[in-house]
């Protein structure tokens, strides 16, 4: 592929991929029912086996 078709092709769609990748895990993590499961996610490295 040609470097300035794949430069245009980052500059615009790839840039709108990430962007909404980036809100949709914002919206994951603040999704209700979330708080629960990051508590216990965080608490993984404090347990005694």
């Amino acid at each position: 592929m040609d470097y300035n078709l794949m430069r245009e092709f980052a500059d615009s769609w790839g840039l709108l991929a990430m962007a909404l990748f980036f809100v949709g895990a914002i919206a994951f993590a603040l999704r209700p029912g979330g708080r629960k499961e990051a508590e216990e996610a965080a608490r993984i490295p404090l347990k005694d086996d």
